[in-house]
């Protein structure tokens, strides 16, 4: 029926018209007032809906359908019954959330037409007042579901069939407000008539016997649309509990009558071995305090010692620049380069490296090319030189090496340095590339897991980051951080060197790493005033102190590191050049070393001589000389086989263990534990020197600030706005990834990039733990260590988190600092290509990516004919012409260079 605007109800009359003909049929239809809502109670429901919400109001006879719903948190519509002209009863609506300041704003639908309030007739809606708002239609507000538990909050309930079960249900507190009617509690199929409700406890009883064949039964609490499972009921009969517990007691019984017996037998063998015991708790508990004793005077007294011997006005010994970048683009191929071609020749006691040009190819000035072909050659490398000039080719280049499956990762990297070395003239275009690739790099990242990126150097642009980063930090790693360092290594080497060294096992008394402890009481003398002279080399004498423990390798290590401390490392003549010869007495004089027939053999392995075994005494005089033909029937001390060879300890074995008294087998599985005392010795004498060292890496001097980083950094944080990467997590595992995990700790762990020195193994060990402590402080999650935990993560866990702190202001330092345009950066790179113009040879290195160009030629020229851009400009056909001049001279060419 059409509606009418009518004041008050009424009579009218109706008729129907069909295809404009008179009206026929006129009856009489009466109109009534419209349902009026007046109220809703209750006002509040949990989110899993089903609350019965009262609905108040008049004139609900006519209504055939209602519905209700919530706006913006409700989940569905619900239907509603009407009971009576004034009365309606709506299950609430599930929600998606709880409200938090005003309640949610309720909808009826009467008949399917939006029930609004009519003032005309002075039916003004409810209005509701909370917290300073007002609302002008109907509101609900929505808590979290209520909860509940069992007494005790046990989940198992044991129950006999046949006797009545009673519970007693907890409730959390809620604003809810329910009544009893509204809970219901069922035992499997069997409802829990509800006895008592309180404010937190419900009391209810199933009074029918729970005849069931199944052997539990859940207990189920439903208000509402929500249901919540808290405890089982499980059933047992009475008379297995009473055998069950006649069994359990008579065995309980049994065991105390035997334990009776044992205890009493055994209490006078306990009384014997009562004393012993004691005497060797006393002697464990003074070995223990002893060494604590000595540990804690160590700590005291090294500092001082160490900063006295440490000569800080000596120049630090860093590599050129050439050097620095040659070792940390090529790690690998550098080392064998350097053992392989750098043959000492000495002149005046000190070595003249003469390297083999043609095993160094890249930092050589001049490039040999055969007068066969040599025009094609020069030709081809030039053309070539220009397309890796061209960025769309060098990026097309790049993905279509990357998309072959037998493009290892060594081999992205190579060509990744071949590619710096190849255009360190012009770093502003290498950075522009750089850049492009990463955005490559982050847009694969970012559909995929965006906090992995940069975690390792998978790709060819993640090892140009690497390069980059050399090139950008040098001038601040050598300004900066390179003195703190290098005390640092100084320390760590005069710290191992104070007390003894197994000159096989590489083990020392004073260590960081735990795996290189000497788990050994072995007593070390020094040997003080030693007056050693360097025969035929115009040198002064000196006064060096060894240590008695020391081998003769060891002793000419330190009368060696004595004569030329002021002097860079591949300047030093080898232990293995020199010879000691000792002055007894008169022309008694002999020449010392590690074997000869005076070693002492124990269980079948030979000791290596000592100071000790020598008996050299305080004051003596030494000489040392280079010697005449190296002797290489020794070779290297570390090299020697274990099986018949020895130094301070010993090797031993279990199965030598198991037939050692027990007392003595005990004790050597135990006392090794007390000596982890002297890592925090060792670590309480180096910290100055670690923390200025993080302080040096993780600061923002204003007289020398990291341009590069802040540059860098700006374009992290640029690309994660430009993909809507808000997580500030995600940004700072980017930048750590990017400098302190890429370059920082390669740095730390690799002090040979920086400086002219010898690195040990023991040296690596402690450095390797100092890099572990350096990883632990840029990671945003806690450490979660206990006493099972490695001692390499416990013995730093004290200072991580004030790592931790300075990482972070590190970051907000370099976020403040005054933004670079692209041509003030730009001004940066043009200086640093100025400044090493002439070191590299550019020629080798475009040849040698050629090679690679040479390899995968067909998938290459795909890749330019694939891209829209490097196919209009041909540069197709002018890689094709690369290959038609230098096909047939490439490889002489690479064997003359």
């Amino acid at each position: 029926m059409p509606s009418m605007q009518i004041t008050g109800s009424g009579n009218v009359s109706i008729c129907v018209q069909f295809e404009g003909n008179p009206c026929i049929n006129s009856s009489k239809f009466t109109y009534k007032e419209n349902p009026v809502i007046n109220d809703i109670r209750p006002k509040k429901s949990h989110i899993s809906g089903g609350r019965i919400i009262t609905v108040e109001g008049k004139q609900f006879e006519l209504v055939q359908q209602v519905s209700m719903v919530v706006q913006n948190f409700g989940k569905e519509i619900t239907n509603c019954m009407v009971q009576s002209n004034t009365q309606i009863t709506c299950p609430s609506p599930a929600a998606s959330d709880v409200t938090a300041h005003e309640p949610a704003v309720v909808d009826f639908y009467i008949n399917g037409v939006l029930y609004e309030a009519d003032t005309s007739f002075d039916q003004r809606p409810v209005v509701y007042r909370k917290d300073a708002y007002t609302y002008k239609t109907f509101g609900l507000e929505y808590h979290h579901d209520p909860q509940f538990f069992a007494a005790k909050k046990e989940k198992w309930i044991k129950h006999y069939r046949g006797d009545p079960l009673a519970l007693l249900i907890h409730k959390e507190p809620d604003d809810l407000e329910l009544s009893q009617e509204e809970y219901k509690v069922k035992t499997g199929p069997f409802p829990c008539q509800i006895v008592i409700v309180k404010d937190k406890e419900i009391h209810c009883t199933v009074n029918d016997s729970l005849n069931t064949d199944q052997s539990q039964l859940p207990v189920i609490v439903h208000v509402g649309k929500f249901n919540q499972t808290i405890a089982t009921v499980h059933f047992g009969g009475s008379e297995t509990a009473i055998i069950v517990s006649i069994v359990i007691c008579s065995i309980l019984l049994l065991l105390s009558v035997v334990a009776l017996f044992v205890f009493c037998t055994k209490s006078q063998r306990a009384e014997r071995h009562w004393k012993k015991t004691l005497l060797q708790m006393d002697e464990m508990e003074s070995q223990i305090r002893e060494e604590i004793r000595k540990g804690f005077a160590e700590l005291q007294t090294d500092m001082t010692d160490l900063t006295k011997e440490l000569n800080r006005s000596q120049g630090i010994p860093f590599l050129e620049y050439k050097d620095f970048v040659t070792r940390t683009f090529f790690p690998t191929t550098s080392c064998e380069i350097q053992a392989r071609c750098m043959q000492p020749v000495y002149e005046n006691c000190a070595p003249k490296m003469y390297p083999n040009k043609e095993c160094q190819p890249l930092l050589l000035n001049e490039w040999k090319i055969p007068e066969n072909g040599r025009s094609n050659v020069e030709e081809g490398i030039t053309l070539f030189s220009t397309l890796l000039s061209n960025k769309h080719f060098l990026i097309t280049f790049v993905h279509a090496l990357e998309q072959q499956k037998d493009f290892a990762v060594r081999d992205r990297c190579n060509l990744a340095s071949l590619l710096t070395i190849a255009l360190h003239g012009k770093l502003e275009y290498y950075t522009s590339i750089m850049k492009d690739l990463l955005v490559d790099l982050i847009d694969a990242s970012a559909s995929k897991n965006p906090k992995l990126m940069l975690r390792r150097t998978e790709s060819v642009v993640e090892k140009m980051l690497t390069n980059w980063m050399s090139i950008c930090m040098y001038s601040y790693l050598k300004e900066t951080v390179g003195e703190p360092f290098f005390l640092l290594l100084c320390a760590i080497k005069q710290q191992i060197n104070k007390g003894s060294i197994d000159a096989i096992t590489g083990k020392a008394r004073y260590t960081l790493n735990e795996e290189w402890l000497l788990r050994e009481n072995i007593e070390a003398k020094p040997v003080q005033n030693l007056n050693v002279s360097f025969q035929g080399c115009g040198m002064d004498s000196l006064t060096v102190r060894v240590m008695d423990t020391d081998t003769i390798y060891q002793v000419k290590e330190k009368i060696l590191e004595a004569f030329y401390k002021n002097t860079p490392f591949s300047q030093r003549p080898k232990v293995e050049d020199v010879d000691l010869e000792w002055f007894a007495s008169g022309n008694d004089n002999r020449i010392l070393r590690d074997l000869d027939n005076t070693s002492v053999l124990e269980d079948g392995r030979k000791k290596l001589n000592t100071a000790l075994h020598y008996k050299i005494p305080d004051g003596a005089s030494l000489a040392m000389s280079l010697k005449d033909k190296r002797d290489n029937t020794l070779g290297r001390v570390k090299d020697l086989d274990t099986e018949k060879y020895f130094h301070l300890v010993i090797p031993t074995d279990d199965l030598a263990e198991t037939k050692k008294p027990l007392r003595q087998s005990q004790r050597k599985k135990v006392l090794p534990e007390i000596y982890l005392t002297r890592l925090l010795s060792t670590k309480g004498t180096l910290q100055k020197f670690l923390d200025d060292l993080f302080k040096a890496i993780l600061g923002v001097p204003p007289e020398n600030p990291p341009v590069a980083i802040k540059y860098f950094f700006d374009f992290l944080e640029e690309q994660a706005e430009k993909r809507g990467i808000t997580d500030p997590d995600t940004l700072h595992i980017w930048k750590t990834n990017s400098l302190l995990l890429r370059f920082w700790v390669n740095i730390l762990k690799n002090p040979q990039f920086v400086f002219d020195i010898d690195k040990s193994d023991h040296m690596d060990a402690c450095l390797s733990v100092i890099a572990q402590a350096f990883i632990d402080a840029c990671s945003l999650s806690d450490l979660q260590l206990g006493k099972d935990s490695p001692t390499n993560k416990l013995l730093y866990a004290k200072e991580i988190p004030e790592y931790k702190k300075a990482v972070q202001t590190f970051y907000k330092q370099i976020q403040e600092m005054t933004p670079l345009s692209e041509q003030e950066m730009n001004a940066h790179l043009a200086e640093d290509s100025w400044k090493y113009r002439n070191e590299f040879n550019t020629n080798f290195a475009i040849t040698e990516t050629y090679k690679y160009a040479k390899k995968y030629r067909s998938q290459i020229g795909n890749a330019l004919e694939a891209n829209a851009t490097t196919k209009r400009t041909q540069l197709q056909h002018k890689f094709e012409q690369v290959f038609a001049l230098m096909e047939d001279n490439i490889y002489e060419c690479c064997s003359e260079a």
